[in-house]
């Protein structure tokens, strides 16, 4: 695949480390950015033929095949514009847009121009969800009943992501936007999410956004996604998904914590992992941090699936109900209540009914509790069907 960038900065950086890294046939051929010195910077470094601040002649270059959008959120509604325009595959950063307005705006403009569209959630990419995620599907958890999915690190590294005006939103617009889908992922896509709960503020930060948030999303089928983000966590960058369900449960750390330690005095120390806080001390480097967060089986999945003529597994309509929820979540933190996620466009199951917690046990009792004791008995605890009342059993 021959590539057109748009964005030169960090993000950039790392899809372009990712692109060029390994499925070694895609080459970048284009790079806009807003910057003469950072395009050309960006060009050297990955030995791009053409660079330009004209955002349209990145695009319209009849040698580009597919357009990636790293840029600010604020410029993603025109970029997916132009490649309507000029009829170019585009795939796009996280989040697709700063509201539900804007991205179902995009949403609707790319399958109105009958382009190919890519949504780059990197989170629901990486080797431990794709791992875990597969497990939840085989039924290995049972029925999903609740998911978290924490993000929190010390703070974006650009100074538009501190620009409300710019970016949309603070936290939850950045890291809610993955958390979000991570948990209705686990809970499953065609599940309709109705409503969320709220809270967020700026405890930190001099911004207006917020730069802390929790946050719980209600399914129709009963299930509960929860989400956990921060700009103020001190010591690095935290990624952690749990998932419950009524077999089992998974607990993943994808980041912080994965088994790589090292202590250094800080002698010849540099770069130890992304938002890394230090380089001395006990340090958690991360072994390739390109697949650890997800960017390498993302593009294979996005460039395999352009290939063969099939959506990949995240599209701008994913994009779409992420940013439906978070604006739910917006209106509850500052309304204090439970508020109904607006969806224009829906296209997963209707009429779902939350399953039942009975468990039948015999012709008169269901199955509250199975267990053995520390001191070997085997017992049952029990609800009557006709009294409701609970009673206990040992069998042996």
């Amino acid at each position: 695949m021959n590539i057109a960038m748009l964005g030169s900065g960090f993000i950039g950086r790392f899809y372009a480390d990712s692109l060029q890294g390994y499925r070694s046939r895609d080459k970048i051929v284009s790079i806009y950015s807003r910057r003469e010195e950072s395009a050309k910077k960006f060009a050297a470094d990955y030995k791009v033929a053409f660079s330009t601040t004209n955002m349209e002649e990145a695009i319209n270059r009849p040698e580009v095949e597919v357009v990636c959008i790293s840029l600010p959120n604020n410029l993603h509604e025109e970029a997916v514009m132009l490649c309507c325009k000029h009829k170019k595959a585009v795939i796009t950063t996280k989040p697709l847009g700063r509201n539900a307005a804007e991205a179902k705006r995009m949403l609707e403009a790319v399958e109105k121009a009958g382009i190919f569209n890519g949504y780059l959630e990197d989170l629901v990419y990486t080797p431990k969800f794709l791992k875990a995620h597969e497990s939840v599907k085989n039924g290995a958890l049972g029925r999903i009943l609740w998911a978290k999915s924490r993000e929190t690190h010390p703070g974006p590294h650009s100074d538009w992501f501190w620009d409300i005006e710019q970016a949309g939103g603070g936290c939850i617009l950045d890291l809610g936007c993955h958390c979000v889908e991570i948990t209705r992922t686990y809970i499953g896509k065609d599940i309709k999410p109705v409503e969320v709960m709220c809270w967020a503020d700026t405890q930190v930060k001099p911004i207006d956004a917020e730069d802390h948030a929790i946050g719980l999303v209600k399914y129709e089928n009963g299930a509960i996604g929860q989400f956990e983000v921060s700009w103020t966590f001190r010591g690095g960058l935290d990624l952690r998904d749990e998932v419950m369900g009524t077999e089992g449960t998974i607990w993943v750390n994808s980041f912080l914590r994965t088994g790589f330690e090292m202590f250094t005095t800080g002698k010849g120390a540099d770069y130890v992992a992304e938002k890394a806080e230090s380089n001395s001390g006990w340090l958690f480097p991360v072994g390739d941090e390109l697949n650890e967060l997800g960017y390498n089986h993302m593009f294979a999945d996005m460039f395999n699936a352009m290939e063969q003529g099939v959506n990949p597994k995240e599209t701008f309509y994913d994009g779409y109900v992420v940013n439906a929820i978070l604006d739910a979540a917006y209106k509850s933190a500052k309304t204090k209540q439970w508020e109904p996620v607006q969806l224009d466009i829906w296209r997963g199951r209707t009429g779902v009914t939350k399953d039942s917690h009975l468990q039948e046990y015999d012709a008169e009792n269901y199955l509250v509790k199975e267990e053995v004791t520390h001191y070997g008995a085997k017992k049952v605890i029990l609800k009557s069907k006709m009294t409701g009342k609970i009673s206990e059993k040992t069998l042996s």
